[in-house]
């Protein structure tokens, strides 16, 4: 008979404290045999992996230095058995399934609730695979019709488009009221505009996403 190892050892990557230690809490409910590691940017993440054996990491997609491609590729190369589970606010809809689709072995909503945050960490750590049932069903009607969800960048008008790769680029408002010839507060009305229809608050979520969709 097999000796199963009792004390599983979870990293949390997200760069908010409050979403660690709501999370760890969560976690420590749940399983309080669990060694817990906390990192907030991607290469605490990359050093941890080097330097301990871990079972899942569970992080964020907006983290400084790095991106979630890398950090996926960097744990598939040192520990590929570890599992691999995105805590994102991102839409579930929207962006899951890129993940999955990246080597993620599960993508949990940060809006989840504590019932379904405890399911989706009992199947990571028993299967290594978690998805909502909404993403379950979204995932078998795409079978179904063998095609891949569009991009959210299909919403965009190409004004919207163009302003989202200047935002994305580091240009200033001011800088890219100049180049399209025009009004400051036009451009940030598109902005608002476009935030709102890709669903995201931050400039690095949108630069997250256009490098999703257009590699």
């Amino acid at each position: 008979m097999m000796g199963l190892k009792v004390n599983v050892r979870i990293i949390v990557a997200d760069d908010h404290g409050i979403v660690r230690m709501g999370l760890v809490q969560t976690i420590k409910r749940l399983r309080p045999d669990a060694i817990i590691s906390e990192v907030e940017d991607y290469k605490s993440l990359y050093k941890a992996i080097l330097k301990e054996e871990l079972d899942l990491a569970i992080m964020d997609v907006n983290m400084p230095n790095g991106s979630v491609q890398e950090a996926i590729d960097y744990i598939k190369m040192h520990q590929p058995d570890l599992k691999i589970l995105i805590f994102s606010s991102q839409d579930e809809e929207l962006y899951a399934m890129r993940y999955l689709k990246m080597g993620a072995g599960g993508y949990l909503s940060k809006q989840s609730s504590a019932a379904v945050i405890e399911t989706a960490l009992t199947r990571m750590l028993s299967t290594g695979r978690y998805v909502s049932e909404d993403l379950k069903e979204a995932m078998f009607l795409e079978s179904l019709n063998g095609a891949t969800k569009n991009s959210p960048f299909e919403a965009l008008s190409d004004r919207e488009l163009q302003i989202a790769n200047k935002i994305a680029e580091g240009l200033p408002l001011k800088e890219i009221s100049n180049q399209l010839n025009l009004h400051s507060s036009t451009v940030s009305t598109y902005k608002n505009r476009l935030f709102e229809k890709l669903k995201i608050r931050s400039v690095p979520e949108l630069v997250e996403i256009l490098r999703l969709y257009h590699q």
